[in-house]
């Protein structure tokens, strides 16, 4: 049974989510203040976290950064009560998955969940490879079966979701996506408007492969379209 942590101060949130992950099947553990989401990652090694931005404590941005710092890469779905881009942005640098604002619907919250595991659990390209299937651009090599990428000799920590944006990249090597395409085929459903979650994974992932980040050698931007990856 898959195990997920709810993390926020508000009893009834956690109540509410609690009954609807239950209900579709998840094993379902609970933290109230940031410090106590850390201590349940390390003693629960949940499969997937949810996480209030504003927590007592020690707030859901720095929850999310020490985690990745201790690369600890257990997908992320942010709630924040603010609607607010930048605060949207800053979570997904610091390492979150994917992010809501309240109010929002449980079924959504769930569906959200469910769509993030799928994609970790079984991408297409990993799903129907032989497990000695590696895909090679350059000096980067992926492994989809292992879920594990290096460049030389040296592993590369990536979250979940910059793994299965680089999969897919790599596995439509030269050709231009969309970002539309890439939000569809990655995220697994529509960001009305709101590409900028793949333009701040692209960051990431330049950040961690491209020894120039201003003239990334693989990772290309196609200007008004989106983006190709290049060997």
């Amino acid at each position: 049974m898959i195990k997920v942590l709810v993390v926020d101060d508000e009893a009834s949130i956690v109540k509410l989510l609690q009954f609807n992950l239950e209900k579709s099947g998840f094993q379902v553990v609970t933290a109230f203040d940031g410090r106590q989401a850390l201590d349940m990652v390390k003693s629960e090694q949940p499969d997937f976290i949810i996480l209030d931005l504003m927590l007592p404590k020690m707030d859901g941005m720095d929850v999310c950064k020490t985690l990745r710092q201790e690369r600890i890469n257990t997908p992320i779905l942010m709630l924040t009560a603010k609607d607010d881009e930048l605060d949207k942005i800053l979570g997904l640098e610091l390492g979150a998955d994917d992010y809501l604002t309240k109010p929002f619907s449980p079924r959504e919250v769930v569906a959200r969940v469910k769509a993030i595991l799928r994609r970790i659990q079984s991408t297409p390209e990993a799903a129907t490879a032989p497990e000695d299937v590696v895909l090679q651009f350059g000096d980067i090599r992926i492994y989809p079966e292992k879920y594990e990428v290096f460049c030389k000799d040296a592993k590369i920590e990536l979250t979940p979701k910059e793994f299965e944006l680089l999969n897919y990249l790599a596995s439509h090597q030269g050709r231009v996506l969309t970002r539309d395409q890439l939000l569809n085929a990655v995220w697994n459903y529509d960001f009305i408007g709101d590409s900028r979650i793949v333009d701040v994974h692209v960051s990431h992932l330049r950040e961690k492969l491209e020894e120039d980040t201003k003239n990334p050698r693989y990772i290309k931007t196609v200007r008004g379209l989106g983006y190709k990856l290049e060997g």
